[in-house]
């Protein structure tokens, strides 16, 4: 018992101190205090599409705005057809439903873009053949998106819902959406089971409150309050709330 106790102790010791670096890190991010001039510009993580041909799909994330950043993320999903000279953006934005408009957007801001301020990370990123049947595949997920007009920070449905779900029809991605992401386990289609974001396992959810996940590239995943914590054997990573991946 004494040394569950002191376990516990640690655990919530670690989380404390990963949620004050993460506010300092989110607030030094975003640089700008007004997001209506915070940077919007690419990373340079994205190809030059003037310089390639071939087709493109790339999964990021970046720390959302203001005092969500330092629990969450937003993700985002960019493709670029062959030959095509600009990338297109899909995502979901909450602030559209307060002007009447779905909340899917499909736009051609940089596909890397800095998310007001925060650094993306690159998730995924799959080219050339057959991947331009990916992004008609990705078109037509995005579009059936289920709650067009619905978003709410937590538990969800929001950004990262929208990104499970366009992923879970595209396994060829494998994406592992990162433990901060939250609203990922928020399940589309008013179930409780469904196949894993990387679909490589599966995972059951309770309105996205509660569940539990087991994949080949997520490892063991238990959300509790919409907050993960999960282990990846595989590589060796502990996935924890609002700090996120340790490991590789």
């Amino acid at each position: 018992m004494k040394q569950l106790r002191h376990a516990l102790y640690f655990v919530f010791s670690v989380l404390i101190a990963g949620v004050s670096l993460v506010w300092m890190k989110t607030s030094l991010a975003h640089g700008s205090s007004d997001w209506r001039t915070a940077s919007r510009e690419s990373a340079g993580i994205a190809p030059d599409p003037s310089e390639i041909k071939e087709a493109v799909v790339q999964v990021y994330a970046a720390r959302a705005w203001s005092w969500r950043g330092i629990f969450g993320v937003h993700t985002w999903i960019s493709v670029k057809p062959t030959d095509a000279v600009e990338f297109s953006v899909y995502e979901v934005i909450g602030w559209r439903s307060y002007r009447g408009m779905s909340v899917v957007s499909i736009s051609n801001r940089p596909a890397d873009g800095r998310w007001f301020g925060a650094m993306p990370t690159l998730l995924a990123d799959i080219r050339g053949d057959g991947v331009d049947q990916v992004i008609k595949r990705i078109d037509a997920a995005a579009r059936s998106y289920p709650f067009p007009d619905e978003y709410r920070v937590w538990p969800g449905p929001n950004s990262n819902t929208f990104t499970a779900h366009v992923a879970r029809s595209i396994p060829e991605l494998k994406l592992d959406l990162p433990p901060t992401a939250i609203g990922k386990d928020y399940l589309t289609g008013k179930t409780l089971v469904a196949s894993a974001p990387s679909g490589t396992g599966y995972q059951f959810s309770l309105f996205g409150l509660f569940g539990v996940l087991a994949g080949v590239e997520e490892g063991l995943e238990v959300n509790m309050l919409g907050l993960t914590f999960g282990v990846d054997p595989a590589d060796l990573a502990l996935k924890l709330p609002a700090i996120g991946r340790i490991g590789p």
